[in-house]
């Protein structure tokens, strides 16, 4: 028994050694000041743990994830983030563990960076005045305080003090904070490793490489570390030696998040998501075996319903049996949804679309393989029998389409085919090698008689409807208009073919908001007749005694005249709202056609037009659709189904409604398996889509391989987004991410600043400095002047030693505050509606004071126009803007500095590009010049800077393609890639960058960026002085075009 006993012992010690020695996703590690202890976060909570026997104990389990520790120079504290109410505060604890202490309230994010030397302070990055800046707060708790100055766009973070020069050390780029995943970025918005001395008013910087200099940590001796990505473009360890870059370690993976012992000598970071120590006496590093018993949750079943998240839907052709996907399974039951049974597929595979074969038992459908494309399979419905797989491609099989009698099938696959599938000898065959994309294309189709496929292909960014002739192996382009034509359906006799389209502008980049229904008539069809319906009134009917058999295929023949078949195209939806076509159904003469409309007071829902001869067309919506989505309708026999908002209803066209099929049924996943399947289909989809077929240089599948190394180690979701986030990283391109939620993240506790438009003192934090414009502060009846000093908040008397944030912080935003002032000893009481952010206000400030610069300088004689984006609203504001400015100034300075982007540069382009033709005028009134506004014929200059991004550059590289005038500034970021989000199993999102964007001769301005005409770099030092060199730069160019 003894020996038994042992041998159980034995084993459970080998396999806890298992575990210990392959403890992953350890991270931001942080060192008692004698570096002898390792405090780090882990599974959501801090760690400490021996760095010489790797022991760990768990500090933190508070809800959601504490991360970012920080250990205070005189070793009794610990400062870090936690994210109890969902954003990030800051909290500290002894060393040791203990009572935990809130010390900031707000619920913007607040991200620890570093103590002060005396231990007293705490630095942090925050986004609480609207963009992210550095904070000062003191471990006893109190009001935080701004570091280096109130501009809107300073952008510092990473703060941490040097213990004898005064110097603040930081970093002010995207690059350096949430773009840190971003590899190998060389371009105007790269980070260096820079200081500000608050009492000298020094700006120093201290490197200058053309890429990531970032994430500063300092020991007590003042010896500065940094991550560099100089020597490789991996991230690795530096330091400054006597102010000179020095390498320190040549890893061929990346670190993250260095941090040096207070006192020196050892300096902890994370690598290939394990904690490694340096040290510096000695120039090695080692890898920290970490003892951690894992708690593995994630290979746990967990219970999902089907209810309100199937996907995708087919009825059998007996009309018995109904098949559908839900979270990437398979399931089975009768049409009334009462006897469900889920598909055995052996695996967590996600199965996409599914489709009922000929038979009745068996079923096609799409599913990723292993290495994440999607390929074909079939299995039986009838039996336990394992799936077969029909297709192994390197590529993804989509878009299921079968004829009428379930003997072929149609599909998309990868960017550039369509394809035939035999389904009695289940062979496939390439029909079409086109510009079809990877993802956005509309389902292919057959012609009622077979002998067609109905598709749509690319031309120029739209898409044109095409058929091709399965006998003579002939593809006919239908429509070839320059405008998009999308989702076409044949009409059930063959004579039209059906689909959506915004005829009068393209549909890239602005999607189709006026988007309409059409019909096209094959040939030149005429109207039916109304005397021969009379006639047909006095015709009488003979009994036909003889057995005819019908052959349906000759009722079909299909006729296609290309001659003014443009020109034969009919609108069939209203004139107003946007429709998109879905489904198409006939019966004898009676058409009914079904799309999707916003047109019945805004809502999205089902709507149909009926159209039959000698009967007006009928429109009218589908009851019980009011703001659907997703809609997907079948047709088996006479009767339709339509699945939308996650549920499969039945459709009534003659009632004009859907009746919901109840269908409940709860299945079970485990979340480790879902997350590989989710790493190698968002890899599979990069593959497959991204724009650039060389990768940015990168060896795409040898990275993938790299990655997966580590799947196995997950623990939960937060994992998963660092690990693909990094993955997707290695592609140094903008526009990327990968955004994940589920249930399991889920946090109880929320909270809620209420902003007041008040601006207070920063040394003074109950103090009046000023009030916002157009703040809820900023109205007629609010008595509020600067110098009054905040007594009460809801009548509740403030503590001046607690955060002011704290009386202002609840679980969801009041309607309504009162507020009491002391202003010279009497008390002013003042009702307030609370707002939920400064940052409108905040960057409006920063436009106004441009505005004013500009009309201070250019005596009035120069317009000035921002836009924050390239979106619709900032378009409308803009031409707002020029109506009520440009009309009566001699020029225009049009700033794009700071802009993130969106999709309007050809409507700012158009604007700008317009010159005076004509004038025209009333009897005896002014000549008034055609077109109402010109900006062309007055001097222009363009400002851009390094955050001018996405849109903005397009803007940008047009503006100087067009020659509308100087460019004035810095070089543009280099985030320019138009995108679109591709789906995962679990309603994860993986952004594509999918379209390229490059100049007239062929440059990626990706890669390029947008440079100006006259370069002007606004330095850190001017704009935490109030200087614009830009600006200035911009009138002074104007002031000489108008002399």
């Amino acid at each position: 028994m003894k020996r038994l006993s042992l041998l159980l012992v034995l084993c459970f010690a080998a396999i806890l050694s298992f575990s210990q020695n392959n403890t992953y996703f350890l991270s931001n590690p942080t060192l008692t000041p004698d570096g002898q202890t390792v405090i780090f976060a882990y599974e959501g909570d801090l760690w400490k743990a021996n760095v010489n026997d790797g022991n760990a104990t768990r500090l933190t389990a508070m809800q959601g994830y504490e991360t970012s520790p920080r250990v205070s120079p005189d070793g009794k504290w610990i400062a870090f983030t936690g994210r109890q109410y969902g954003n990030g505060d800051i909290y500290i604890m002894p060393v040791n563990g203990g009572d935990v202490k809130q010390i900031t309230y707000h619920s913007g994010n607040d991200e620890v960076t570093s103590w002060s030397w005396d231990s007293r302070s705490i630095y942090f990055n925050s986004n609480r005045m609207g963009q992210v800046a550095g904070f000062k707060v003191s471990a006893d708790g109190g009001t935080p305080q701004r570091v280096f100055g109130n501009y809107f766009f300073q952008y510092d973070h990473n703060l941490i003090e040097h213990p004898t020069s005064g110097e603040i050390f930081f970093n002010d780029t995207w690059e350096s904070s949430n773009q840190a995943q971003r590899k190998r970025y060389k371009g105007p918005f790269n980070p260096d490793i820079q200081s500000y001395n608050l009492k000298t008013k020094q700006h120093k910087r201290y490197t200058d490489w053309e890429g990531k200099d970032f994430g500063a940590t300092i020991d007590k001796s003042g010896n500065i570390y940094f991550i560099s990505d100089e020597a490789n473009g991996e991230y690795n360890l530096y330091a400054l030696d006597n102010g000179k870059k020095k390498e320190l370690t040549k890893f061929s993976s990346s670190i993250k998040t260095p941090q040096v012992n207070a006192n020196g000598g050892k300096i902890v970071f994370e690598k290939d998501y394990q904690l490694w120590l340096y040290d510096v006496k000695s120039g090695k590093e080692n890898k920290l075996n970490v003892s951690i018993i894992r708690n593995n949750v994630l290979p746990k079943e967990k219970d999902f319903e089907v209810r309100g998240n199937i996907e995708d839907f087919d009825v059998s052709g007996d009309g018995k049996k109904m098949a559908f996907v839900s979270r990437g399974e398979l399931f089975v039951g009768d049409v009334e949804g009462k006897f469900i049974q889920q598909i055995n597929k052996g695996n967590a595979e996600r199965v996409a679309e599914v489709k009922w074969m000929s038979d009745n038992k068996t079923l096609l459908f799409n599913e990723t393989s292993a290495d994440g494309y999607y390929n074909l399979f079939t299995v039986r419905a009838d039996s336990n029998g394992t799936a077969k797989q029909l297709t192994h491609d390197k590529r993804n099989n989509r878009s299921i389409i079968l004829n009428k009698k379930r003997t072929q099938a149609v599909y998309l696959s990868g960017r550039d085919e369509v394809r035939l599938l035999d389904l009695k000898t289940l062979q496939s065959k390439m029909i079409v090698k086109d510009e079809i994309w990877a993802f956005q294309s509309s389902d292919p189709s057959f012609s009622p008689n077979d002998d067609y496929v109905l598709f749509t292909a690319k031309r120029n960014f739209e898409e044109d409807i095409f058929v091709y002739n399965i006998k003579e192996n002939k593809t006919t382009n239908l429509t070839n208009t320059g405008v998009t034509e999308t989702g076409p359906i044949w009409s059930g006799d063959g004579k039209y073919i059906y689909f959506t389209s915004q005829r009068l502008k393209p549909s890239y980049p602005f999607g189709m908001a006026n988007a309409r229904v059409y019909r096209m008539p094959l040939e030149k069809l005429d109207e039916p007749y109304r005397l021969d319906k009379y006639n047909e009134l006095f015709k009488e009917e003979k009994k036909d005694t003889t057995k005819k058999v019908t052959n349906t295929d000759s009722l079909k023949t299909v006729t296609i005249d290309m001659d003014l078949i443009l020109d034969r195209m009919e609108q069939i939806s209203p004139s107003f709202g946007a429709q998109f076509l879905q489904a198409v159904y006939q019966k004898g003469d009676k058409t009914t056609v079904l799309y999707t409309s916003n047109h019945g007071e805004g809502r999205n829902a089902l709507w149909k037009t009926v159209i039959e001869p000698f009967e007006q067309n009928k429109t009218e919506k589908i009851a019980n659709t009011d703001n659907g989505g997703g809609f997907d309708i079948v047709e088996v026999s006479d009767k339709l189904y339509v699945l939308f908002n996650g549920n499969i209803n039945k459709l009534n066209l003659d009632g004009n409604k859907v009746d919901p099929i109840s269908i409940s049924y709860t299945f079970r996943r485990n979340l480790s398996e879902e997350f590989t399947q989710m790493f190698y289909e968002a890899w599979a989809q990069m593959e497959e889509g991204y724009y650039d077929d060389k990768f940015h240089g990168l060896d795409w599948a040898k990275t993938r391989d790299y990655y997966k190394q580590f799947l196995p180690y997950l623990n939960n979701r937060a994992d998963l987004r660092i690990m693909l986030n990094d993955l997707l990283g290695e592609l140094n391109s903008s526009h990327q991410g990968f955004g994940t939620f589920g249930i399991d993240e889920t946090i109880a506790l929320q909270n809620q600043t209420m902003e007041t438009g008040i601006i207070f003192d920063n040394n003074d934090p109950y103090k009046v400095k000023y009030i916002a414009r157009r703040s809820v502060a900023d109205r007629k009846a609010i008595d509020i002047k600067p110098g009054d000093i905040l007594v009460k908040v809801n009548d509740e008397t403030v503590d001046k030693k607690i955060d002011r944030n704290y009386y202002f912080t609840v679980p969801s935003r009041d309607r309504e505050l009162r507020l009491t002032f002391d202003r010279n000893g009497q008390m002013v009481n003042i009702k307030i509606h609370p707002q939920a952010t400064l940052f409108t206000n905040l960057y409006d400030e920063w436009i106004d004071n441009n505005q004013k610069r500009v009309d201070e300088q250019g005596k009035g004689r120069i317009a000035y126009g921002y836009m924050k984006n390239m979106g619709q609203p900032e378009l409308d504001q803009f031409i707002i803007d020029m109506t009520q400015e440009l009309n009566k100034k001699d020029a225009l300075i049009f700033d794009l500095r700071y802009n993130t982007g969106g999709n309007v540069h050809d409507e700012v382009l158009k604007f700008l590009s317009q010159r005076s033709y004509l004038q025209w005028k009333y009897r005896e009134g002014q000549l008034t010049p055609q077109s109402n506004f010109s900006p062309a014929d007055k001097p222009i200059v363009l400002l851009i800077n390094e955050q001018s991004l996405s849109d903005a550059e397009m803007t940008s590289q047009g503006f100087k393609a067009l020659k509308l005038g100087k460019i004035v500034g810095n070089e543009t970021y280099h985030w320019i890639i138009f995108t679109s989000g591709i789906g995962l199993v679990d309603g994860s999102s993986v952004r594509m960058p999918a379209w390229g964007c490059y100049t007239l001769d062929g440059k990626d301005l990706e890669k390029t960026g947008v440079h100006p005409d006259i370069l002007i770099i606004n330095s850190f030092d001017d704009k935490l002085n109030g200087r614009d060199p830009q600006l200035d730069k911009a009138i002074e160019e104007i002031l000489k075009q108008l002399k």
